[in-house]
């Protein structure tokens, strides 16, 4: 079966990768990208285009029975940062040498196009599916990973066989990744003047002697041999002293805690409150909450803890992609985990949905001034997820 893009379908998919790398979408303001999302899966032909109550747009492409495979890509992007580190404007949409660049191009709207334009070369094969592949991008992965997918599933009732996420691999599988949570540590003291600090309780010296506990506690953490040892990160610190001479009643700060195979939320939060018991310090620990509003006026609440996940290596999700890739790429890619953490940890760490990862792209580009990805790569996973949709599903 001759899964291809023609040479006018390859130009259309890089102009349109091109399109949506100039067009800004922040977390919580996707609206333009998605309707560009939108009017390009009808371009292409899929069976229905929609877009759901958070603002996830939809594609659906097969035969409405069957198994159903989907190809998750989020079209939120990070801030720009600093915007005069960049060496080229990160909306332009620069091509030198075969390579975009610009903010989100690894991460992920090549991965993202590359899905839609799958589609495309199953149309150009004539495939007619034994089931259905629905293309899905997302709103909001970047702070919140999951959160959409959740609505996607357990409100809006989609409940996919196989999910791939295009997240950037290198053109490699990714096969799990670390977990995190949120954590939000209050410690509490007393205010005086800071003429007299001895008339009050310092709050900053007691997170300060937590703080100390849980760098220790972060050389002891869980590990796996596959997915590694968890980690612990202090990303914030917050006062609330009534002005710079006055010693603060409260300090709060704020854990970036990684979780391996094996670690959950109750053991997280455990860990840390064994340290403020250890220290004798006034204290509590939370999981934080994600709160925000999507463009579509969804109000969003999530409890911000993302389970690790692994799919088993002999899993026929795995084993049918790494065939896909090597028929169609010439190739046997290389199985690995994510550094970072993705839509798999609701897909695969809550839902139990096998969850795999394929991109064009490179991890070490995401979220860095020099975000890029080849366009041969974008048009070469256009093929894969065609190929792994015609093996996973089968054909009538």
């Amino acid at each position: 079966m001759n899964l291809s893009l023609t040479s006018q379908d390859q130009q259309k998919l890089i102009d349109f990768v091109r399109e949506l790398v100039c067009t800004p979408s922040f977390s919580g303001h996707e609206k333009a990208v998605a309707e560009r999302l939108a009017a390009e899966m009808k371009q292409v032909g899929f069976d229905e285009v929609r877009t759901d109550r958070i603002g996830n747009v939809i594609g659906h492409f097969g035969s409405g029975s069957g198994p159903v495979l989907l190809f998750n890509g989020h079209m939120d992007t990070v801030q720009v940062g600093d915007a005069l580190a960049w060496k080229r404007d990160p909306f332009e949409g620069v091509i030198e040498d075969g390579i975009l660049y610009g903010l989100g191009a690894s991460d992920m709207k090549g991965g993202l196009a590359a899905m839609v334009y799958g589609v495309r070369a199953l149309q150009n094969a004539g495939v007619r599916l034994a089931g259905d592949v629905y293309v899905v991008g997302v709103v909001q992965e970047e702070p919140c990973e999951g959160m959409a997918m959740r609505v996607l599933v357990e409100e809006e009732g989609l409940r996919p066989d196989f999910v791939v996420l295009g997240e950037p691999t290198g053109m490699q599988i990714r096969r799990g990744q670390r977990g995190r949570i949120g954590l939000r540590v209050t410690a509490r003291g007393r205010s005086c003047h800071a003429a007299t600090p001895e008339q009050g309780e310092n709050a900053i010296y007691a997170a300060a002697r937590i703080i100390f506990g849980l760098e220790l506690l972060a050389t002891k953490l869980a590990s796996d041999p596959i997915l590694g040892r968890g980690s612990l990160a202090v990303t914030r610190i917050e006062n609330t002293a009534g002005s710079l001479n006055a010693i603060p009643d409260s300090c709060t700060f704020f854990i970036d805690r990684r979780l391996t195979l094996g670690e959950t939320e109750a053991i997280a939060v455990a860990e840390v409150q064994d340290v403020i018991r250890r220290e004798g310090v006034p204290a509590s620990v939370e999981v934080t909450t994600y709160t925000a509003t999507s463009y579509t006026g969804f109000p969003c609440h999530y409890r911000e803890y993302y389970p690790a996940w692994l799919l088993d290596e002999n899993h026929p999700l795995l084993r049918t992609a790494i065939r896909a890739v090597r028929e169609t790429l010439g190739y046997r890619p290389r199985v690995g985990q994510w550094a970072f953490s993705t839509d798999g940890t609701y897909t695969m760490g809550i839902a139990g949905i096998p969850t795999i990862g394929f991109g064009p792209g490179q991890e070490r580009h995401a979220h860095t001034v020099d975000d890029q990805v080849r366009l041969a790569d974008v048009c070469d996973a256009a093929r894969v997820y065609a190929r792994l949709a015609v093996e996973m599903l089968g054909t009538r």
